[in-house]
């Protein structure tokens, strides 16, 4: 099902979509990421894994899976290799704010088995990567990711950072990376496909974007689709789109940042 490509060149940016190794990278300064103390690792490291309970529930509540799943799940996390390997990328103290949230991705990804995992504002790819590791422990399932993202209130130093720098090779396999990230080209991305499973909305703070996106995403999602909102404090899109499917704005998790979550298969709670 994936495309054979080989490695890009420095024009590979001006091809609309790369699957696999062939994925590009925007012009960063070169600086290598910050060294950290062997402290400072462990630290980092166990911060990438936190939980809350409360996220973990919703989960159970959001995929259909038992509490008994979830804690298996779970250990699965505490097993991985992936923290480890996003340190060797780069990926250290400037993202600490939103490490919490990448594990939480893959507890869900785990649960839910989606076939098609659907991302917008990608950049570094910290969350890509673990959506992709839960799809690999899955056995099953691909994500098209759509960027890259808005730096527009992020640390600096994603400036400083290729788009997929933090996505190994080893993950690319059930990877495109769609460069182009407009609206034309979302669209596109949705109707080809069989019905997303999991949408993950994290474009940047533009409310006229979110509220499109938002839209456009919750038509395209399967009868058991999810659809995710990282920055829902960031305007006003996420609660006027809740109101709009009749509940009231759904947390999915607390944050910070916190993030939303809708699901078709829990009748939009």
């Amino acid at each position: 099902m994936h495309r054979s490509t080989a490695a890009p060149r420095a024009a590979a940016t001006t091809r609309p979509e790369l699957a696999g190794d062939a994925v590009p990278t925007l012009a960063r300064s070169g600086r290598p990421p910050t060294l950290l103390s062997a402290a400072a690792r462990k630290a980092v490291r166990a911060r990438m894994v936190f939980l809350r309970q409360a996220s973990v529930d919703r989960i159970g509540e959001i995929a259909g899976v038992s509490p008994t799943e979830l804690k298996s799940l779970r250990r699965d996390l505490h097993a991985s290799d992936l923290p480890d390997l996003l340190l060797q990328r780069g990926a250290g103290l400037p993202f600490a704010r939103e490490l919490p949230q990448g594990a939480l991705l893959y507890l869900l990804v785990r649960a839910l088995r989606p076939r098609q995992v659907v991302e917008t504002g990608v950049r570094p790819g910290y969350s890509t990567a673990w959506i992709l590791a839960g799809l690999n422990a899955n056995g099953s399932g691909e994500l098209t990711s759509l960027g890259p993202g808005p730096t527009a209130g992020r640390p600096a130093s994603v400036h400083d950072v290729g788009v997929g720098q933090f996505v190994a090779p080893t993950l690319r396999g059930r990877w495109t990376l769609a460069l182009g990230n407009t609206e034309e080209h979302l669209q596109s991305i949705l109707e080809r496909g069989r019905g997303v499973d999991l949408f993950f909305f994290d474009n940047g703070p533009d409310v006229q974007r979110a509220r499109f996106e938002l839209r456009t995403a919750w038509g395209a999602l399967s009868p058991s689709g999810v659809l995710l909102a990282h920055h829902i404090d960031a305007n006003s899109a996420w609660s006027e789109f809740c109101r709009l499917q009749g509940p009231t704005p759904q947390t999915f998790d607390a944050g910070p940042p916190p993030m939303g979550a809708l699901s078709m298969r829990a009748g939009r709670a």
